[in-house]
């Protein structure tokens, strides 16, 4: 890592420690979700109870219940069918996904613009990482969607600071490098901070990482960085020359040379997705 982006995280962090920057938080409700879910001895009823607290992710959750990625045969209207419908656990990865949006608000019309850039990123990832992940054993959707969303979390608080620094914010090249260069320490500072699993915080700091190897199964990492390299959100300089040197595209027994994003049937699921945490 070059000293200026050494430098520059060094001060994000001293920033952080003396709460001139604050990482970003999720919602109060999807904590409560989280930690419901995780005592094991919650029912649909506390689950759609503790929802009613925030009437945008109740009503956001119902409509995702009947989206085309969910949608069954009767309409759901109730709060509590919805999460009966989708199961406890997937209500919990979901609730986190669509709590997601809240987190990228940005307090000016500059950042703004970097925001929503960012977050069509991670949705466009997250959407190619659930699609994938229904055909690899042992990797859940709900969870490769939120690991999609995740990936790039980190890139926040650096915009935030170097909104301060306008050589840096107005060179759109450094700017990104500096971003690519610590978005995955940043982002592991804030996951720690929300007490994600291991497994998420690896993907933040594995995403850009092509050289990234591990033992056992494919992994949450491989899904995100195929997403990344097939959706064509990687810069040129980062981008590996050849994909096939990429272990992701072995471990999840993907031909490099077939984009899976061109595919018709996939398109849709996509879209549906993309769409869905659009609401």
């Amino acid at each position: 890592m070059n000293e200026k982006a050494e430098h520059f995280y060094e001060e994000l962090e001293k920033a952080v420690e003396t709460d001139q920057l604050v990482l970003p938080t999720l919602p109060e409700v999807a904590l409560k979700i989280r930690e419901a879910v995780e005592s094991d001895n919650s029912s649909a009823q506390q689950i759609a109870e503790t929802l009613t607290q925030d009437a945008s992710l109740s009503a956001r959750l119902i409509q995702v219940a009947n989206s085309p990625l969910y949608r069954s045969r009767n309409p759901i209207d109730d709060l509590q069918m919805a999460v009966t419908r989708l199961g406890i656990r997937m209500v919990k990865d979901l609730v986190i996904s669509l709590a997601m949006k809240q987190i990228f608000q940005a307090t000016s019309d500059v950042l703004d613009e970097h925001f929503r850039s960012t977050w069509n990123t991670a949705v466009e990832v997250a959407a190619i990482s659930r699609m994938m992940a229904s055909a690899v054993p042992g990797l859940n959707p709900e969870q490769a969607l939120l690991a999609g969303l995740i990936h790039n979390i980190g890139a926040l608080p650096i915009l935030v600071m170097a909104e301060d620094d306008d050589d840096l914010f107005n060179d759109s090249d450094a700017l990104g490098e500096m971003i690519i260069l610590l978005q995955g320490r940043v982002g592991e500072l804030i996951l720690k901070h929300w007490n994600f699993p291991e497994p998420m915080i690896e993907v933040v700091q594995e995403a850009h990482n092509f050289s990234y190897e591990h033992d056992g199964d494919a992994n949450f990492v491989d899904l995100v960085q195929t997403s990344l390299l097939q959706g064509g959100h990687v810069p040129a300089s980062h981008e590996p020359e050849d994909w096939g040197s990429v272990p992701a595209f072995a471990k999840l027994g993907m031909d490099t040379e077939v984009n899976v994003i061109e595919i018709e049937e996939n398109q849709e699921i996509i879209e549906n997705t993309k769409q869905t945490l659009m609401i």
